[in-house]
């Protein structure tokens, strides 16, 4: 008698995309931006690198495009030396550029 088992199918994450590209942390009030290096990119979180030692945060946000109005809150799950493992915890609202007449915006074409 031969017993057939099914192969119960395994959840992955998504892959993490392999990246050595320049990114930028934000700490505080804005005004200060800190110059890393993404190491890998997932849409859960991401892998940094820091070539200066730098008190890293608990939480921080994260500019991947250089003076991209969208950044991302990150929070940082483990630490070694500095490589930082990161976690996505929200996307930050985008900037809103206002309209140029006040009507435009409440007229909605019928």
């Amino acid at each position: 008698m031969t017993v057939v088992e099914l192969k119960a199918k395994v959840l992955r994450e998504q892959r993490r995309q392999l990246h050595k590209r320049l990114a930028w942390i934000t700490v505080g009030d804005g005004a200060s931006e800190h110059e890393c290096h993404v190491l890998d990119l997932s849409s859960g979180g991401a892998r940094i690198a820091m070539d200066d030692a730098m008190d890293v945060r608990d939480r921080f946000e994260l500019t991947l495009v250089r003076g991209h109005h969208k950044r991302e809150l990150c929070e940082v799950v483990w630490r070694r030396g500095k490589t930082y493992g990161v976690k996505f915890v929200s996307l930050l609202p985008e900037v809103a550029t206002p309209a140029t007449d006040p009507t435009e915006a409440s007229v909605q074409p019928s």
